[in-house]
């Protein structure tokens, strides 16, 4: 069956959110220490995701969330930095997941991917206003067809129904849809649901799975969207 669409995760997977944040928290912090406050509050954030999908939670607001994994990252793992986050700083720090760049390999990859014919749909955790605000920051607001989020959708990845009401959306069998990520916990889910997957290896992501089992778990492996075109050829 010939391919028909690619599903992509954004923030990670397109886009570089780990430099924005690091432009919006407080310049008294160190590089080096604000890079591991950065990483371990992304990670944070998936943590409490991930148990609100196991205890079969209704989906909170993306900023509701990230705001509450800096709380508990800050009081657990930096508690020297809390005071470099007043209210203000907390609220910077929220707000700078809102403009982001894309990868510079990405946009190629995008217009590759159009020429081709195939259709491109943002597939994210997160809210479908910061879904808007991204894609206008990254310029990438030609490059897709729609944007799905987990609050447009009503449910989080990796949950099953979280691809299958996609699939649903845009008319699609599981085998004609590639799913793109960053996550290996997203594109599991992918391929439990029928997807093809190909994982996208960023070094701001994943921080706590081992690479080189990952090289052999999806059908595709790339360190970057260099050679994504001939990837994605490869698999219809």
């Amino acid at each position: 069956m010939p391919l028909k669409a690619v599903l992509f995760d954004f923030m990670g997977t397109c886009l570089d959110w780990h430099s924005s944040v690091l432009d919006a928290f407080p310049s008294a912090i160190p590089p080096k220490e604000a890079s591991s406050l950065a990483l371990r509050w992304r990670q944070q954030y998936f943590d409490l995701n991930d148990a609100r999908v196991k205890a079969n939670q209704p989906v909170e607001l993306f900023d509701v969330t990230l705001a509450r994994a800096l709380d508990i990252v800050l009081s657990n793992d930096f508690p020297d930095l809390c005071t470099h986050f007043d209210h203000e700083a907390r609220h910077e720090a929220v707000r700078a997941f809102h403009n982001q760049k894309a990868w510079p390999d990405v946009a190629p990859a995008l217009q590759a991917l159009q020429i081709s014919g195939l259709e491109r749909f943002v597939h994210a955790n997160g809210s479908t206003r910061l879904q808007l605000d991204i894609v206008s920051s990254a310029g990438l607001g030609s490059e897709f067809e729609m944007l799905f989020s987990s609050e447009l959708l009503g449910v989080y990845m990796p949950h099953k129904e979280a691809y299958d009401r996609v699939l649903r959306l845009i008319d699609a069998e599981p085998e004609e849809v590639v799913k793109v990520a960053a996550h290996a916990w997203d594109l599991r889910g992918a391929r439990a649901a029928g997807m093809k997957t190909v994982y996208v290896r960023r070094w701001t992501d994943d921080i706590e799975e081992d690479m080189e089992a990952l090289r052999e778990e999806f059908d595709v492996f790339l360190d970057g969207m260099d050679s994504f075109p001939a990837a994605i050829e490869g698999l219809g």
